[in-house]
């Protein structure tokens, strides 16, 4: 089995975000890889079907069944390529769990989101004063030093862009509850969580994956 992780929004270098977590699997014996992620990295900006693509072309190249995981915006990602021969589990790390034909500016208010910022050249971004507060807020000094240095623009249309197809519908899925979450309230996540085959909610903010790898990694143990 391998674990493919999908990393959120307004940020680069997946694998650098998911390696804690990477690591403590691979002392199992579980391989993983991290997407890179158009919308995100690429020059212009890819999209939100662009993204699915990059997540498709590594299930194409995996030997090994996956499970598949995603992370805030990679929830919308996952479910839109998740639809693959290879992968055997969708897990949502408290994601957006979208059905065909919705969008990730549907869960929202009316206003965008107080950490949203729009470019006006087409990305957007997060407001750097309220990264820690609410997506990191249980980071050290270090770890958030290198968090702060990756996060980007990413082109602003994947907000608005909806699904072709809900994975989840054929693919069973666990959606992960980060109850301490500041960014995505846990309301909204156990809202998500309903569309799931199976929920696992723990005491941990946006990012478990960074702070606390042995917990993922043991909720991800059980699935492979």
């Amino acid at each position: 089995m391998r674990v493919i992780f999908v990393h959120g929004a307004f940020v680069r270098d997946g694998a650098w975000w998911w390696r804690p977590t990477a690591d403590v699997l691979a002392q199992q014996g579980l391989r993983s890889s991290a997407v890179v992620l158009p919308s995100c990295e690429a020059e212009p900006r890819g999209d939100l079907h662009d993204d699915a693509a990059a997540v498709r072309a590594l299930l194409d190249a995996s030997d090994e069944p996956v499970l598949l995981v995603g992370h805030s915006y990679g929830g919308m990602v996952i479910s839109e390529a998740g639809n693959h021969p290879a992968v055997r589990r969708l897990v949502y790390v408290t994601s957006f769990l979208p059905d065909a034909g919705e969008a990730l500016a549907d869960f929202g208010g009316a206003e965008p989101s107080p950490w949203h910022v729009s470019h006006g050249d087409g990305t957007a971004g997060v407001r750097e004063e309220l990264v820690r507060p609410l997506f990191a807020q249980d980071f050290d000094d270090a770890t958030y030093a290198g968090a702060a240095v990756r996060l980007t623009a990413q082109n602003e249309a994947v907000f608005g862009q909806r699904t072709t197809t809900a994975a989840w519908r054929e693919v069973p899925s666990t959606y992960l509850v980060c109850a301490e979450d500041r960014a995505t309230l846990p309301e909204k996540q156990r809202e998500q969580a309903a569309r799931a085959t199976a929920v696992v909610e723990l005491p941990v903010a946006h990012h478990p994956f960074v702070t606390r790898p042995e917990l993922v990694a043991g909720v991800l143990q059980v699935m492979t």
